[in-house]
């Protein structure tokens, strides 16, 4: 399976609390530089840098250069990974439940 590395990372990425708050915050802002994150954050400035330098390597950010300041956007496709895993679960999930509505019916006319 080729894929499980990019999914490890992803859900890694986003397991740290404190590194999803700073993924959302890019989200809804559109893009974001340390600065505005460090300021919405109960981190330190060094340990926003490192959040994004997880959240890059994942792929789930992207960074624009505009001369000493590193402006970051979410990438969505970096969440395409988690999202092909999970609906395989959907699938499971789906079904299952189709299966428990059946029972149910045939249980309770």
């Amino acid at each position: 399976m080729r894929a499980a590395p990019r999914v490890t990372a992803v859900i890694g990425a986003l397991a740290d609390p404190t590194r999803r708050a700073v993924f959302e915050r890019i989200v809804e802002a559109g893009e974001a530089n340390v600065a505005f994150l460090t300021k919405g954050a109960s981190v330190s400035q060094p340990a926003v840098s490192q959040h994004l330098r997880a959240l890059k390597t994942a792929g789930l950010v992207a960074e624009r250069r505009e001369g000493r300041n590193v402006h970051y956007r979410a990438e969505p496709q970096g969440l395409s990974p988690l999202v092909d895993w999970l609906s395989v679960y959907g699938m499971f999930w789906r079904e299952r439940f189709a299966n428990l509505e059946t029972l149910l019916k045939e249980i309770d006319p």
